[in-house]
């Protein structure tokens, strides 16, 4: 019985392994999104950190401070002779709401707003050593006396530092953090200068200075009086 002869099944063909593909890259926003992440948590933690050492007693608190004033005496650099007569002081309150922001991140992010409250004076005076020799006339019988004076001026703005103070700051969570480590967090110079420009401004729409000359009128005229002068005349300059 004849064997039947199995089909040729032909050459075999290997099956080649496909190439493997690549681990999908990490999207570059999620590394700076953890990144983020983690200075928010730092900051946070810091906060809550200085937050609660506020709390314990001056003698439990890690970061207390000791204030102990080792400053040396004041020296005397110069003394100038005044010929000033102060006729007048206005006593001053000013707002200062100062707000600073960041262009392209949120107030919550970085951003300080802080009103201060400033209280302060201003000086009208009438400058004596600005007279000249024709200044003041007498009569010959000496009844009638002239004095040309000049106009009051205005003194600098002497801000108060034990009444003006810091009434609220509102600040972000970056600014708290850089206020953690600054050596001085309370910088306060640029308010003092806002709030000194701004009473100055307001002294020289108050009428401070009509009132000075108006008190040095009747300061010379009553001191005139007292010498014997009937007629008294107080002229000043044109402003």
């Amino acid at each position: 019985m004849a064997r039947s002869r199995p089909h040729d099944a032909g050459p075999a063909t290997e099956t080649e392994p496909r190439p493997t593909p690549p681990p999908p890259r990490e999207r570059p926003r999620r590394g700076i999104g953890v990144a983020l992440l983690l200075v928010a948590v730092t900051v946070a933690v810091v906060l809550a950190v200085q937050n609660g050492l506020h709390l314990l007693p001056h003698w439990l608190n890690p970061l207390a401070e000791d204030t102990k004033d080792r400053s040396g005496p004041a020296l005397l650099r110069s003394v100038r002779d005044m010929h000033r007569y102060q006729a007048a002081t206005g006593d001053f309150q000013v707002v200062v709401d100062l707000d600073k922001e960041a262009e392209y991140l949120p107030g919550s992010l970085r951003g300080r707003r802080t009103l201060f409250v400033g209280q302060g004076s201003v000086n009208a005076y009438v400058d004596f050593s600005q007279l000249g020799s024709g200044a003041i006339s007498v009569n010959s019988d000496r009844t009638a006396a002239t004095v040309r004076l000049p106009h009051a001026q205005l003194d600098s703005t002497n801000l108060d530092p034990k009444r003006s103070y810091v009434f609220s700051t509102q600040r972000g969570l970056f600014d708290r953090f850089g206020d953690f480590f600054s050596s001085n967090p309370n910088n306060q110079q640029q308010l003092y200068v806002l709030a000194s420009q701004k009473i100055q401004a307001a002294a020289q729409e108050s009428g401070l200075q009509t009132r000075a000359d108006q008190n040095t009128r009747s300061m010379l005229e009553n001191m005139l009086r007292a010498l014997g002068f009937k007629t008294i005349t107080v002229q000043q300059a044109p402003q």
